[in-house]
């Protein structure tokens, strides 16, 4: 036991004390922060700097369509030119579409919009521009064409304006709250993010920390520390010992990123007020129970020992980087595949889908997190769970053992799937 705490304790000690284990323990809730927040602050002033005022509508509908375009298109907050509406016929509407082009090309307009008997259908609307490829620009172009056909035709079926305008300007925001087995347990979208963070970390955690372990044997044995090692510790003792202190390591970085990760959150309005920004709209934070998130550490746990184990047993067979690569490509692909489904799980953690991915042990330690932090799981298929998986982590280590302790002290040969059940038989 003496000497396996004096491996786990160099593990750990020797990532830990490095430089960018703390800049990236330190800062990775920072950068994390602003990775998810610049984006929507970007894509926000974004669509507040499109020019639909330059806009040219072309009207061959012979009705006020173009003029209701145009002003649903106005903003007031805005120091925009008017919207230019010219009424043409259906005749004259290609030469008004060449000279639009034109003025497009000429760079004095950004485009046109073309408004036909299609558009009053219901049907189809063109646009032609430089901002054709502007989701913000489009997206708002179309809520306004819609506003305005709506509207035109409400007053033909004759409604009067003041009801056309309580009609069509009523958009209710919905507020999704989840009810959980303990009452109401916060926002919905709150739980939809928490489970999608919580498999994002699991992920990343198992690929960086599982890699380093395949690193870290392939090393020993290409300076042949190994064989020193060895001679005083058996080959079981050291490879518990790197599995553990190298999870120990990830362990201390998740908890660091958790604690770091709510306190960002409970201080977001003076944090974001010092940058000159408004703060988001506060959402009520899911209920998670202390078990659950005792459940959280043991999927941690035991898929990272799962795969650990793998990746080491890899390194353990290879003598190179490039080999490394080659040879940890199926494993990777156990990974990347619980990634595959992630999606199909987070539209419906209660399928079938998400009952069978949540079980088998590749896919269950970052499945099974996201999908109990959005749904009840029922007892018996957690508990199914956790047993499959807590399986599989003792028969990858025990095969890993195995490989470990010939491949470990093997130079100079690449081994084959025959050589690699050899060693099995042999150890």
């Amino acid at each position: 036991m003496r000497r396996f705490g004096a491996v786990f304790a160099r593990e750990y000690l020797e990532r830990v004390r490095t430089r960018w284990f703390i800049i990236a323990t330190v800062f990775g809730p920072i950068l994390l922060s602003a990775l998810i927040v610049l984006p929507a602050i970007l894509g926000t002033r974004a669509a507040r700097q499109t020019r639909l005022g330059e806009t040219v509508i072309l009207d061959a509908t012979g009705t006020e369509l173009g003029a209701r375009v145009a002003a649903a298109i106005a903003d007031p907050s805005r120091s925009e030119p008017l919207t230019d509406v010219r009424r043409v016929t259906a005749g004259g509407l290609a030469q008004a579409e060449a000279e639009a082009t034109a003025a497009v090309m000429a760079q004095d307009r950004r485009g046109y919009l073309v408004l036909d008997e299609r558009t009053m259908a219901g049907l189809t609307t063109r646009y032609a521009g430089r901002d054709a490829t502007s989701p913000p620009m489009m997206e708002r172009l179309e809520r306004a064409l819609s506003d305005a056909v709506l509207s035109l035709r409400l007053e033909n079926e004759g409604l009067s304006v003041d009801q056309v305008e309580s009609v069509t300007r009523v958009r209710p925001r919905l507020q999704a709250e989840q009810i959980t087995d303990r009452g109401r347990g916060g926002s919905g979208m709150a739980s939809f993010l928490l489970a999608f963070v919580v498999a994002l970390y699991l992920y990343a955690a198992i690929i960086l920390y599982g890699q380093n372990v395949l690193r870290g044997v392939m090393e020993e044995k290409q300076t042949r520390v190994a064989e020193v090692v060895l001679s005083s510790v058996s080959a079981n003792t050291l490879l518990a010992g790197k599995v553990l202190g190298v999870g120990a390591v990830g362990l201390t970085q998740l908890l660091v990123w958790t604690v770091s990760g709510v306190a960002i959150y409970r201080l977001r309005e003076p944090l974001m007020a010092t940058m000159g920004m408004s703060a988001p709209a506060a959402m009520t934070l899911p209920d998670v129970s202390l078990l659950v998130w005792v459940v959280y550490l043991a999927y941690f746990v035991l898929g990272f020992l799962f795969y650990a184990a793998l990746f080491a047993a890899v390194g353990a067979m290879v003598g190179s980087e490039q080999e490394a690569q080659q040879a940890a490509q199926p494993v990777m692909l156990l990974i990347v595949a619980s990634v595959v489904f992630m999606q199909p799980v987070l539209l419906d953690p209660a399928g079938g889908l998400a009952r069978t991915m949540t079980t088998l042990p590749f896919s269950s330690p970052i499945l099974m997190p996201m999908r109990l932090s959005m749904v009840p799981v029922p007892p018996g298929e957690l508990a199914a769970s956790l047993v499959v998986l807590a399986a599989s982590c003792v028969a990858a280590l025990w095969l890993s053992a195995r490989i470990y302790r010939v491949g470990i002290l093997m130079y100079g040969k690449r081994a084959s799937l025959r050589e690699v059940a050899r060693w099995v038989r042999y150890a």
